[in-house]
Order: C-alpha cells, then structure tokens, then sequence
C-alpha cells in the first residue's frame, strides 16, 4: 500500500471512530472545517492553497499531506505548489524546511499514485 492510501484509510477510519462518540462540539468543528473549505467568495483550489500554506507554517504534517491531496484533486499544478512551498518557507523560516521536504515527498507519491 502506497503512502497516500495508507494516509487516506487510517484518517477515514479515525474520522469515523471520532463521529460515533457522538460528541457535538467535535461534529460542529468537523462540520466547520468542511464548510470554510466549500466554494465560496474564494474558489475550492484557492483555499486548499492557502489551507497548505498555513499547514505548512504551522508545521502540522497531517494537515500539510491532506490540503496536498486536496489541491491534487483541485488541479493545483507543481509549479503552483512550489510557489506555494516558497511562501510557506520565506513565512515560517527554515524550521518549515523538514516539513517541506516530506511535502515534496508526499507531492510526489500523490503523483506515482495517481498513475497506477
């Protein structure tokens, strides 16, 4: 199993351990997040684009690896993410560069996938 699916299917499988607590507060904060993605005022690529930018600033890997599989299906190009890598590192400074390194990565492996 590839990177991207074992990713994939060990967050479906905690998201849905997560919503069969029932907990409100948790469902309207997941429910949020879903629709803060949505079209809008801003377009869907867009805001994966900045959602990844944030990630990246803020060093969180799972979300860097979920808005890079968001802005692969949005149609983000590998130009347009290394701009978007570019800003993420002038922003966050060189502690952002490991995080940098496993997004190229997973840029990749999102790519190898999606030919297979």
């Amino acid at each position: 199993m590839g990177k991207v699916q074992e990713f994939n299917d060990y967050r479906a499988m905690m998201n849905e351990k997560i919503m069969a607590a029932d907990n409100k507060v948790i469902k309207r904060f997941f429910n949020l997040d879903t629709n803060a993605y949505a079209d809008g005022a801003l377009d869907v690529k867009t805001k994966e684009i900045v959602g990844l930018a944030c990630s990246m600033v803020l060093r969180c890997d799972d979300c860097v690896k979920y808005h890079l599989g968001k802005c692969h299906e949005s149609g983000v190009s590998d130009k347009e993410v290394f701009e978007v890598f570019s800003i993420a590192s002038l922003i966050g400074g060189s502690i952002v560069i490991p995080h940098l390194r496993r997004a190229v990565e997973y840029w990749e492996a999102l790519q190898e996938e999606q030919h297979v």
